[in-house]
């Protein structure tokens, strides 16, 4: 028999009212009951009544159910005991019985009256229409054929038109159902009934013909009994693999996004028949948290599994990865609080695997069929599905992370340079901020110093370091990413190019600390470069290549510099002459100058300090300065600095070829010292050019003097033990004490010509080179004034006490054949010296 059940409907929905499928019911059971009763029931043996009633009950009892969306319907052996009360009871009690049998189970079960009413009609309409079958078909005797023939016919169009009815029931309630449902509701009617009706008609022969046979039939109708329970069982755990076979497909083809994600939720809705189905999944990346709903009515929320701290989800969480099923029936106290928060009877837990750490939680709510709620195959069905869920889900979290990784720095996990692009174009394209955008572009300054002193592992923690300091002071709105290397970028939405100045420099003061880094403390110090959209470009493209183009030119500007068009020009200069570098210092176009240095008291040339020059055909005099910051820009300071030096040297080595001693001084970057092959690239071209130590001054900047990272190495004690002086340049304009040059194997310092320069007339600058002078010889030190320019400011110098003199009073720089001419016509030789084995020169006044 097929029996329809039909769920309760939301309200206010009249088309889809279970009590409608029951008046269908009722509408032809009603007349069908009335004519099989019409006639009165027949004088029956009770005892035989009562065997008849068991029977159907039994048999009603155990049933295969199938369900399609809210409806359900099952199918049993309940024919066997069809047949026997057609044959033995006549159409009256038939109807009775299979009608109180119906009732009576499904009122036990506890479905709702509609359901029950319909079902009960049905059960009438069926022994109504296998009445009026048999009345037409000929029979007889339980021994004829023809008695056999038309109890199959009778049963067969009876199960046809319940088959119908249940048909007509789900089209009304759930709309045409399509071509499977058929087959579902005809293939117990074409297999399983006929099976039965023979089965009953066998038992009628072999107790007319033996009474006894009670005795063997007994036991063998409890044997089909389980066996039908066996039945159903297997086939409800085939059904129960045929969804999980169907969920792995569907699964297969999701699509690795939100829609995805919300596919698989649905499918293990549909599949088990479920009214609500929610998967929350924690935060991952960049991702907030994710609450995905499929619902009946579609709705994208309800309230309960998005709460870390709901009762139920918790549970499900802790349960070792089983299922856990919480039913309203045996729920406790905080168990049913939660189910009516979610307005759920019924409700499958179980924790999802992310990638994130932290497991997801999946729930299944209600089954859509009120025949049985979520029993043993559901929570196996469900458990077989998490696996594909998990691996679908680590699927999309894997690509997740790949497309993460494609724009964001592995380090920091900040936007990297294509994430930004993309950001600007979006940003410039919907005109959210108008039209406008500022965008500025960081350099951290000792970034390269840290990385050749200290190592990669250091630098990288002074970029989070400097990450940190910029997400503690940018604008709200902004978005910062890391371009590459030292560089860092600051997007602001809405903004003009005024207000993004004002912004660059905030920010830059900002950052301008001391942080604690591989145990030193080293300083933060950005270099800025400005542009703002629309007025220097319109795309990410043009904005960030003119940003890079100020910030070159903001290394000279204060440290920070908004775009110019005229950078163009000069960012073209510097690409050219960074491409001519080396070429140039191979040719022999970068050359040298010689600027005499002179012992204050005798007059005597102690050195001549080595500087840079390069005449390039095109641009002329390229200026000291940018010839060693394009060189450290590039990466090639050190050759430049080889190359300085083999010229230095080389002149040194005719000196004393002609039995002159005299020093050579060569300017040292902060780069260079942090060069791990310094030393024995300077200890090498001493050897070289057969010069010894002590002719070769190193002249260093006191903030490389200074750093952290030079002092905690051995590299200044390493030049010094090769000989040579280690002469500390500029002293006055960094942020050094004299009390730090103890700790440094320094011989000499030399007063900036800043002070120098204005000693005659300002009594400030002659008191501080004084000063200068004074704790330096304190200290054991010489001490050289540059930038000595007249009469007046060199008796000054040489009555404070200063040891060595340069300047354009003595002489300007010089190339080396002016240098000689020079030498010739301003110089006289001194004999050498007691025990030393080459003369000096002099100065004649």
């Amino acid at each position: 028999m097929a029996e329809q059940h039909v769920r309760e409907p939301d309200k206010g929905r009249a088309a889809r009212s279970p009590w409608l499928v029951a008046l269908l019911g009722l509408s032809f059971g009603l007349p069908v009951g009335v004519m099989v009763l019409v006639g009165g029931p027949s004088a029956v043996d009770a005892r035989v009544l009562a065997a008849v009633f068991f029977a159907a009950v039994v048999a009603e009892w155990v049933n295969v159910h199938v369900e399609f969306r809210r409806q359900s319907f099952h199918s049993s052996a309940s024919e066997l005991a069809f047949v026997i009360a057609l044959l033995e009871l006549g159409g009256a009690w038939t109807a009775v019985t299979r009608a109180a049998a119906v009732a009576l189970v499904l009122m036990v079960q506890r479905l709702p009256a509609p359901k029950v009413l319909f079902n009960t009609a049905v059960a009438v309409l069926e022994a109504g229409v296998a009445v009026v079958i048999l009345g037409w078909l000929p029979g007889g005797d339980i021994a004829s054929v023809l008695t056999w023939v038309a109890c199959l016919v009778a049963v067969f169009a009876a199960n046809a038109v319940a088959a119908c009815f249940v048909a007509a029931a789900i089209t009304l309630t759930e709309g045409y159902p399509g071509r499977p449902i058929w087959a579902s509701l005809f293939t117990p009617v074409v297999v399983v009934s006929p099976v039965a009706v023979l089965i009953g008609l066998a038992i009628l022969l072999l107790l007319h013909a033996a009474p006894w046979s009670w005795v063997i039939i007994a036991p063998l109708a409890v044997a089909l009994v389980l066996l039908y329970r066996r039945f159903a069982s297997v086939t409800r755990e085939g059904q129960s693999l045929e969804q999980v076979y169907e969920f792995a497909r569907r699964v297969e083809e999701v699509r690795p996004d939100e829609a995805g994600t919300r596919q698989i939720v649905q499918a293990v809705r549909e599949l088990l028949n479920a009214e609500r189905v929610a998967l929350w999944l924690p935060p991952y990346l960049d991702e907030e948290p994710r609450l995905v709903v499929a619902t009946e009515d579609g709705a994208h929320w309800y309230d309960g599994p998005g709460d870390p701290d709901d009762v139920l989800r918790r549970r499900a969480v802790g349960s070792s990865g089983g299922v856990v099923h919480v039913a309203a029936s045996r729920a406790d106290a905080a168990e049913a609080a939660a189910l009516a928060r979610r307005g759920v009877s019924d409700l499958l837990g179980a924790p999802v695997t992310t990638a994130a750490g932290e497991p997801g939680y999946l729930e299944v709510c209600d089954r859509r069929s009120d025949l049985v709620t979520f029993s043993s195959s559901e929570r196996g069905a469900l458990d077989s599905m998490l696996t594909h869920v998990n691996a679908a889900i680590r699927q999309q979290q894997l690509l997740t992370r790949i497309r993460y990784d494609a724009d964001h720095d592995r380090l920091t996990g900040l936007p990297n340079r294509q994430r930004l692009a993309a950001e600007v174009d979006a940003l410039l394209s919907d005109g959210s901020g108008g039209g406008r955008a500022g965008l500025i572009l960081a350099s951290l300054g000792t970034y390269a110093d840290v990385t050749d002193t200290l190592g990669h592992a250091a630098s990288d923690e002074l970029l989070l370091v400097t990450a940190g300091l910029l997400r503690e002071h940018a604008p709200p709105r902004a978005l910062l990413a890391r371009m590459e290397r030292e560089q860092f970028a600051v997007l602001l939405p809405g903004l003009s190019l005024a207000a993004t100045e004002r912004a660059a420099r905030r920010l830059r003061e900002a950052a301008a600390t001391r942080v604690r880094v591989a145990g030193l403390d080293l300083e933060v110090s950005l270099t800025i470069g400005v542009v703002a959209a629309p007025v220097h470009g319109a795309d990410a493209g043009t904005l960030m290549q003119r940003a890079d183009v100020a910030l070159l030119a903001a290394g000279t500007s204060g440290g920070v510099a908004s775009y110019h068009p005229v950078m163009d020009q000069q960012s073209l200069r510097r690409l050219q002459l960074g491409t001519e570098l080396e070429q140039a210092m191979a040719d022999g176009r970068i050359g040298v100058v010689f600027q005499p240095v002179i012992d204050a008291k005798t007059s005597d040339i102690v050195s001549v300090e080595t500087l840079v020059r390069w005449t390039h055909p095109r641009y002329g005099a390229v200026p000291p300065e940018d010839v060693i910051g394009l060189a450290e820009q590039i990466g090639r300071i050190g050759a430049v600095t080889d190359h300085v030096l083999d010229l230095a040297l080389a002149r040194c080595r005719r000196w004393l070829d002609q039995g002159i001693a005299l020093s050579v001084a060569v300017n040292v970057s902060a780069r260079s010292l942090a060069d791990v092959d310094l030393v024995q690239r300077i200890k090498g071209a001493l050897d070289r050019h057969g010069v010894p130590g002590e002719l070769l001054v190193l002249e260093l900047t006191e903030s490389s003097v200074v750093d952290d990272a030079v002092r905690e190495s051995l590299v200044l004690e390493d030049l010094h033990d090769l000989g040579l002086r280690l002469s500390m340049d500029d002293f006055g304009t960094g942020y050094s004490s004299l009390s730090q040059l103890r700790q440094l194997p320094i011989d000499e310092v030399k007063i900036d010509k800043s002070f120098v320069l204005t000693m005659a007339t300002g009594q400030g600058e002659a008191f501080i080179a004084r000063s200068i002078i004074e704790l330096a010889h304190n200290l054991g030190l010489c001490v050289v004034a540059e930038g000595v320019e007249d009469e007046m400011t060199r008796n000054q110098l040489m009555a404070m006490g200063c040891d060595k003199l340069q300047g354009f009073l003595i002489s300007r720089p010089l190339p080396e054949d002016r240098l000689e001419k020079w030498l010739l016509a301003r110089t006289g030789v001194r004999s050498a010296a007691p025990g030393a084995t080459h003369r000096r020169l002099f100065v004649r006044t």
